[in-house]
C-alpha cells in the first residue's frame, strides 16, 4: 500500500514506516500531521480525484533542520565585482504512520 502526498509544493510517494523530509511545516515536534493525498492505493484498489480527499495519510513530525549549504557565487568578468553568498534550506523531517483509503 502506497500514497501519493502533496505538501510544500511538492509531491511525495511514501508508505507506511517511512521517513523523508519536506519543506518546513508549522506543526511542533512529535505532533501529528495529516497529508494532503493525491493517489493510495492497496495493491488492485487505485484511489483519484475526489475519492483520494476521503483518504488520508497520517505522519508524525520527528524533527526541524536545515539542509546542506549550498554556496552561490557571482561575479562579473573584468569588473572585479564578486559576491559570494551561501544557503541552507530548514526542512521537516516526516514518519509516516498510517495510509487509509476510507
Amino acid at each position: 500500500m502506497y500514497a501519493i502526498v502533496k505538501t510544500g509544493g511538492k509531491q511525495y510517494k511514501v508508505q507506511e514506516g517511512d521517513v523523508f523530509e519536506t519543506e518546513l511545516l508549522n506543526a511542533e515536534v512529535n505532533s501529528a500531521v495529516e497529508l494532503e493525498v493525491v493517489l493510495a492505493t492497496d495493491g488492485d484498489k487505485l484511489v483519484t480525484g475526489k475519492d483520494a480527499a476521503n483518504a488520508k495519510v497520517l505522519a508524525t513530525v520527528v524533527e526541524h533542520g536545515k539542509g546542506r549549504k549550498i554556496n552561490i557565487f557571482t561575479y562579473k568578468a573584468k569588473k572585479n565585482i564578486r559576491h559570494r553568498q551561501g544557503h541552507r534550506q530548514p526542512y521537516t523531517k516526516l514518519k509516516v504512520n498510517s495510509i487509509t483509503l476510507g
